[in-house]
């Protein structure tokens, strides 16, 4: 099968600032490496850590002319099937510790949350958050690691087999009316009203404090990366949308680790929800509205982080918006090997390297963007197959008869 992006639907916005300077002391409030080591040495110390694997996928490389492709592959992260596993769940133990601290004087350790330990302060807290499928599933599974309570909303389009995923890990799961934006509104205030704690992974005024500890989460997965290149600095990030959290917390991970030599940041989204294009379009937070209908349900997202923003408004160079077609194209193309390792990634996991596959297809996109013979690019699969049925339905496969080839 011959795979072929030249005529895939897709827009770019580029000329956004480089890094030219050093990252900002006023972002380090957000995010930044001092924070992140935290983050790691609390998640690696969980049961079931392990690197998630960093693929280089050199036939891609050659077929579109660059010097490396390497692929962040998160299917196996904590057996939650996507890098969320990072960020909900690390939120939820923060969140935790601060409430037995507040109770008891003094902090606690991850290993005494494990254990059990403050069971009778953490047992009667309820953590609560709205959904595309794979946050929830963290947050869920971070209230069923550490003891709390969980009620998960999610809106009217997320599929069957995402709110049984959730539901798995023994959160009540609430099915509202409305798109993404509309559920998190809903869980807002069912929170206000029971006295439960919001753990969500996009912000606004007034809520700022937990999706920045999701972010720095997220940054595990980044530190990994760069410690399993070994030296070899990646050139090119494509990295998807959504909110902006996954995106903020590679591009700051990278940015403050870097300086001024940090890679080039795209950031792809899907067309019917393009929020943070459009804000590039602006220079300011812009929400769109609609069904925000798409296969990359993870990104179906209308309205910006807005402590995600800042980091990207300054660190991220394009922001693209693709049509579904080309996240399903890249699923088949991962699928089938040609691309120099058999992989089963989901819709919004590819989201990145579908984004990258476009652009490689255009002179002028690759010449605004710097892409060439000596470009190293990195793209994070964000989740595996978190919908098998709709992942069978795309591939033809499923992902166990995907990955079981050699």
């Amino acid at each position: 099968m011959v795979f072929d992006f030249s005529h895939v639907r897709a827009s770019l916005v580029a000329g956004h600032p480089a890094r030219s300077v050093p990252y900002p002391p006023a972002l380090q409030h957000t995010l930044s490496l001092d924070a992140g080591k935290r983050a790691f040495d609390t998640v690696s110390a969980w049961k079931g850590y392990g690197e998630t694997p960093l693929v280089s996928l050199d036939a891609l490389a050659d077929k579109t002319g660059v010097a490396a492709i390497y692929y962040k592959h998160e299917a196996g992260r904590f057996g939650l099937g996507s890098f969320k596993a990072l960020g909900g769940a690390y939120a939820v133990f923060r969140l935790l510790a601060a409430r037995i601290e507040a109770a008891t004087g003094k902090a606690p350790e991850t290993a005494d949350l494990l254990a059990g330990t403050y069971r009778d302060i953490v047992s009667d807290l309820t953590v609560t958050c709205a959904t595309d499928g794979n946050h929830g599933r963290s947050v869920a599974w971070g209230a069923e690691l550490f003891g709390c309570k969980a009620v998960i909303f999610i809106h009217e389009t997320v599929s069957k087999a995402r709110e049984d995923a959730i539901a798995h890990y023994g959160a009540r799961v609430v099915r509202a009316k409305g798109n993404y934006d509309d559920s998190i509104r809903e869980a807002a205030r069912q929170a206000e009203e029971q006295g439960w704690f919001v753990v969500s992974d996009t912000s606004y005024p007034g809520y700022t404090d937990i999706p920045r500890n999701v972010m720095q989460g997220y940054s595990v997965m980044a530190e990994e990366a760069i410690r399993q290149l070994g030296g070899r600095q990646p050139t090119h990030i494509f990295i998807q949308g959504g909110v902006g959290g996954l995106a903020a917390a590679v591009t700051a991970h990278f940015w403050e680790t870097f300086g001024a030599n940090a890679p080039i940041v795209t950031v792809v989204e899907p067309e019917n929800a393009a929020c943070l294009q459009e804000s590039a379009k602006a220079g300011s937070p812009v929400t769109v509205g609609g069904a925000l209908d798409t296969i990359m349900a993870g990104l179906a997202c209308g309205e910006p982080s807005i402590i995600a923003w800042p980091i990207l408004n300054g660190g991220v160079s394009a922001f693209m918006a693709i049509e579904d077609e080309a996240a399903a194209e890249t699923m088949r193309l991962l699928a089938s090997g040609q691309a120099g390792a058999q992989l089963a990634s989901g819709e919004s996991g590819v989201a990145g390297l579908a984004g990258f596959l476009v652009a490689s297809e255009h002179q002028d996109w690759r010449e605004a963007l710097g892409l060439n013979t000596s470009s190293v690019v990195l793209c994070f699969g964000s989740e595996g197959d978190t919908d098998p049925a709709l992942y069978a339905e795309i591939v033809g496969q499923t992902a166990a008869e995907v990955e079981s080839v050699k």
